[in-house]
């Protein structure tokens, strides 16, 4: 009798990531430099109106600009698994941050996550272009086979991001973690290398020029790009 299986795929591990810096047109990712970036990082993450940041967060709020650096620090030095950029703007002036995790080269599959995005580059066309930077550099560079995104299941605007970016729903696990004392299920999301090519071309799209107004406004949304 002959069971069902998979389908045959070229069989290799795929690269490690490192802080290559990936240049777009609003913003760059780059390395973390915690002398330069900490402080500007702190002030845009941090305050009353900045907490709710944090709220979904492994870590933080920091309780002041030493703990925050020391944070900093940390993640800027790890080089395997979390690899953090620095979300920079036109300036080159660091807005946020993103990480590759849970990295597992041997089955190319990958994950972004820890994602600080503070109210200099919330719903700017950087917010996105982040986004389509690292998911190039993980399929077009790395050769990954399948690229996720996990939340709080109660992290609406991050579940809505997961979709707009081109992730698919497959499920939430119950209990998952217990995180700041409090149960997490967690949402999670993936998109494969056979559709990144169609999420690709829709970023790319969005991303033109053409595609805002004067004012810097989206004439067309991602989602009807994609």
């Amino acid at each position: 009798m002959t069971l069902p299986v998979g389908p045959l795929v070229p069989d290799h591990a795929a690269p490690r990531p490192t802080r290559v810096v990936l240049e777009g047109q609003y913003g760059r990712l780059r390395p973390l430099e915690p002398a330069r970036d900490s402080a500007p990082l702190f002030a845009r993450s941090h305050g009353a109106e900045a907490a709710a940041q944090w709220t979904y967060l492994f870590t933080g709020p920091y309780p002041d600009q030493g703990a925050f650096d020391a944070h900093v620090t940390t993640i800027a030095a790890g080089t395997t698994d979390p690899v953090y950029w620095a979300i920079a703007d036109r300036d080159d002036a660091a807005v946020g941050w993103l990480s590759l995790m849970r990295i597992e080269p041997r089955h190319r599959v990958i994950e972004v996550g820890s994602i600080l995005y503070t109210s200099a580059m919330q719903r700017t066309p950087l917010a996105t272009e982040a986004q389509y930077l690292i998911a190039r550099y993980v399929f077009d560079t790395l050769g990954y086979r399948r690229y996720e995104w996990k939340c709080n299941d109660r992290n609406a605007p991050s579940r809505r991001a997961a979709v707009r970016f081109g992730f698919a729903y497959e499920g939430t696990f119950r209990q998952h973690m217990i995180v700041k004392g409090r149960s997490r299920d967690t949402a999670w999301y993936a998109m494969l290398d056979t559709e990144w090519p169609g999420c690709k071309a829709a970023f790319e799209r969005w991303l033109a020029p053409e595609n805002f107004d004067v004012e810097g406004q989206q004439r067309t949304s991602l989602a009807a790009r994609r």
